[in-house]
């Protein structure tokens, strides 16, 4: 996104050539952010530990007899909150695909990378699980820098140890926790019950996942957001100058500096900003792909401006035109449409997903059959009967011929279905001679459950080109 003309000596570009962790000769730069403080980070840190909480308790928790969330993708079965999910699904699996990539598209349009800074993976386990260890462990920016030059000595060492020991425990946990959304926490309680001994190939699995795991956190961290992260990488063709994201408000901060000269802004450079970001930009000198949109950066100015006795809000959630135009209001028409648009979508999508049919019905004519005599006055066609009980109940199912008068007679055993359960069967309709007025006769299928009629189903009826109705 091209930013619009900022005063004289705002800012210099050169810093676009290259990633804010790596040097002028390609090294990396580690990031040591100082640990951030305020309203916002406080307002993060419930939104993370109600996520992370959230993640490992999951798989413990049932309701209506299912795990919570189970993703059983060797049986193409999926329970979401209760609600199960299986093959025949998955037009409402398309439409779920669908309305996310366009709520995607319009939510980083309006609202920046907010995702990015207060729900994605990465930063939740990065800045509320592995860094808060890390400040535990090895103290704050300088300290950590401190540790970072000293020789290896026995406190650095039981540090390091100390610190990377729990880290690769968590992402063990994590990878436990994982599986468990695969195959089921008594599943995976019966494997950790044979480990190391029995059922090694899966202990291996996991240990190779918890290293991938203890890997990103420990050592690849940002560069994940920088370098892998595909929505990263694309949210310079989504943003533009009316997209709300962490800004700077250079009208009113530059030119920097400290003092009480009135040709100063508010800006006292005390890179204060800079320290707590967790990939290592400088906020003031625009958007840039490394923002995450985290807030620490507008928690740090804002305390400095307290302190100093200007007003909060230099570096705030603002659109590049609403910070030019020195517009506080950053929601314009655009946005709000916008914004109506995607609670409209989540709504047609949760009532597609809330109204579906809780047991499926599928009836076809058996292939290759023709009509049958079914006795002097009557005549039969069979047809292949499947039904998917997708309730958290056993059920036990009904089927009525409504149009034209006759009868079904279901073959093999009783229409009751578990909870889950797929039933086959072979169905006999029947229809006496006066109700067959073409080779091809309508006939509706009522389907009942419990007595209530649920869904009706068209077919139709094969019977001979002509047919003396005297005989």
């Amino acid at each position: 996104m091209e930013s619009n003309p900022k005063p004289e000596n705002y800012q210099d570009l050169t810093f676009r050539d290259r990633m804010a962790t790596v040097d002028k000769e390609g090294k990396r730069i580690w990031v040591f952010p100082k640990k951030p403080k305020g309203k916002l980070t406080n307002y993060r840190r419930v939104v993370a530990y109600f996520l992370l909480a959230f993640f490992y308790l999951a798989p413990h928790l049932k309701l209506n007899g299912d795990q919570l969330i189970y993703l059983d993708f060797l049986d193409r079965r999926f329970v979401l909150f209760g609600q199960s999910f299986y093959p025949q699904d998955f037009h409402l699996l398309v439409l779920a695909f669908i309305s996310l990539l366009v709520f995607i598209i319009l939510f980083t349009v309006v609202y920046g990378r907010i995702f990015c800074g207060w729900a994605c993976p990465q930063t939740i386990f990065m800045e509320f699980l592995y860094r808060p260890i890390e400040y535990l462990i090895d103290g704050d920016r300088n300290k950590q820098k401190e540790l970072a030059r000293q020789q290896m000595n026995p406190t650095k060492l039981f540090k390091r140890i100390l610190k990377h020991g729990i880290f690769f425990l968590i992402s063990f946990i994590t990878s436990i926790t994982f599986l468990s959304y695969v195959i089921g926490w008594p599943a995976v309680s019966e494997l950790m019950a044979g480990w190391p001994a029995d059922n090694f190939g899966s202990l291996v699995g996991v240990l190779i996942f918890s290293g991938t795991h203890y890997f990103i956190f420990a050592w690849f961290r940002e560069q994940v957001c920088s370098l892998v992260c595909p929505y990263g990488r694309l949210q310079g063709v989504m943003l533009d100058h009316n997209s709300i994201v962490v800004a700077y408000d250079y009208l009113r901060g530059e030119p920097r500096g400290r003092g009480k000269n009135e040709d100063k802004g508010d800006c006292i450079d005390c890179k204060r900003c800079v320290d707590v970001c967790p990939t290592g930009i400088d906020i003031r000198n625009g958007t840039q792909l490394e923002c995450i949109n985290c807030t620490a950066c507008i928690d740090a100015c804002n305390t400095v401006m307290y302190t100093i006795d200007k007003p909060k809000g230099l570096i705030r959630y603002a659109s590049e035109r609403s910070i030019s135009e020195a517009r506080k209001h950053v929601l314009n028409a655009r946005a709000i449409a916008y914004s109506i648009v995607l609670v409209i979508l989540l709504g047609v999508a949760s009532y597609a997903f809330m109204n579906r049919d809780e047991v499926e019905t599928t009836i076809v004519r058996t292939q290759g059959t023709l009509f049958q005599a079914y006795g002097e006055n009557a005549l039969s066609n069979l047809y292949d009967l499947q039904m998917i009980n997708k309730s958290a109940n056993n059920v036990s199912m009904e089927l009525k011929l409504l149009e034209p008068t006759g009868e079904i007679k279901v073959l093999g055993d009783s229409l009751k279905l578990d909870k889950g359960e797929v039933i086959k069967r072979n169905l006999l309709i029947i229809l006496p001679k006066e109700e067959i007025t073409s080779s091809n006769t309508h006939i509706m299928i009522g389907i009942y459950k419990g007595g209530e009629e649920i869904e009706k189903i068209s077919s139709s009826f094969v019977g001979p080109n002509s047919l003396d109705k005297n005989e």
